[in-house]
């Protein structure tokens, strides 16, 4: 059967002042999905949450939510009326009230049934016996799982949340997260969740939509938008990254690590290749000499160490490399920690690499 859609966005924008903040936005959501709104601050995620829930007024475009149109054509129906419930980093629970109460705020219908459905929902949160407390009983975690209860109350068709794990200890995040997720998943809400986090967009996400300046640029499954980045920007986005340059000629760009293919791009172009720094291999100098070149890794290149520091779950060294004095950074599982001053070889892992245009693409 095909997958219900929840959440369809056609071409959706929103200027300020005349400065386009939203620049024709699509998507679509399914039924139990999690998209994820990733880039950096100011790029538009916000702004188009907003106009999703009905709180910020589309220029243009449309929203539908389970097939029925919310915005576009002449229609505009009102946040209440919308079926999307709302998370935000700040948990706005009313202080005044119990936890039950929060949760039930946003529920109608006989007290029996209201009852049983909060009941219900702390429980999924294990928060059951937490009813009678107020919110600054709670810790920030138990906070942040009431609120989540309190927008799934009312059974939102939807979930739009904007950075609601940003405020929570970083030791706390990921369990938060992941039980956020199973409960959202067991409800089979279609979850748009906004983030300048590359991390939490990776461990939440289904999808990825990867804005920047108002538009989406990329999307895809994480697997996908992390190995085939759509231009150098995207690439660095998720990871720090070392860049390569040459020029293409006759579709072949050599480097100091042999030669690398560059089809599609003109003869002469100036071209960067990126690699992420996991992906350099490091090698000991044998007597001013490094390994063998190989067809998956190429030509060895020799640097001499400048830094090196332990991370805890990586290494991180820094290499000025002696044929033009550039820096790269390989990092290493564990601890590898060589002197200032020690000279290795490094070569780069060909199916790692991406070749852009000086353009970024």
């Amino acid at each position: 059967m095909p997958e219900t859609l929840r959440l369809e966005v056609t071409g959706l924008r929103r200027s300020f002042g005349g400065a386009p903040v939203v620049d024709d936005v699509s998507l679509a959501v399914a039924a139990g999905q999690v998209t994820c709104l990733l880039g950096p601050s100011g790029c538009g995620k916000s702004t188009t949450l907003r106009m999703i829930a009905g709180v910020e007024r589309p220029d243009s475009g449309a929203i539908r939510i389970d097939g029925r149109a919310v915005f576009g054509a002449g229609v505009e129906v009102p946040p209440e009326g919308r079926s999307v419930g709302l998370m935000f980093q700040d948990f706005a629970l009313f202080p005044h009230l119990t936890v039950a109460q929060n949760v039930a705020f946003g529920l109608t219908g006989e007290k029996a049934a209201k009852v049983r459905r909060v009941g219900d929902l702390l429980e999924r949160v294990n928060l059951a016996g937490y009813g009678d407390k107020h919110p600054h009983e709670l810790s920030g975690g138990e906070q942040q799982r009431v609120a989540l209860a309190r927008a799934l109350a009312p059974r939102p068709r939807v979930m739009l949340m904007d950075e609601p794990f940003s405020g929570l200890d970083n030791r706390l995040r990921d369990g938060i997260r992941d039980a956020t997720l199973e409960v959202l998943k067991e409800e089979g809400t279609a979850v748009l969740l906004v983030t300048h986090e590359p991390d939490e967009a990776m461990r939440m996400a289904d999808e990825i939509a990867l804005m920047r300046g108002g538009r989406i640029v990329q999307r895809g499954a994480p697997y996908n938008i992390y190995n085939a980045p759509v231009d150098k920007a995207a690439a660095a986005f998720f990871s720090d990254i070392n860049v390569i340059r040459g020029v293409s000629r006759g579709a072949l760009t050599d480097t100091p690590f042999g030669a690398f293919l560059t089809p599609g791009h003109a003869d002469g172009a100036a071209v960067e290749i990126v690699i992420r720094p996991q992906h350099l291999k490091i090698d000991f100098d044998r007597g001013g000499r490094g390994p063998n070149p190989t067809v998956a890794d190429g030509t060895p290149a020799r640097g001499v160490v400048q830094r090196a520091r332990y991370l805890g779950r990586e290494s991180l060294v820094d290499f000025r490399m002696d044929h033009d004095g550039s820096v790269l950074t390989a990092s290493v599982p564990g601890v590898f920690l060589p002197k200032a001053g020690t000279a290795l070889w490094l070569m780069i892992r060909r199916d790692r690499c991406f070749v852009f245009g000086t353009g970024g693409r």
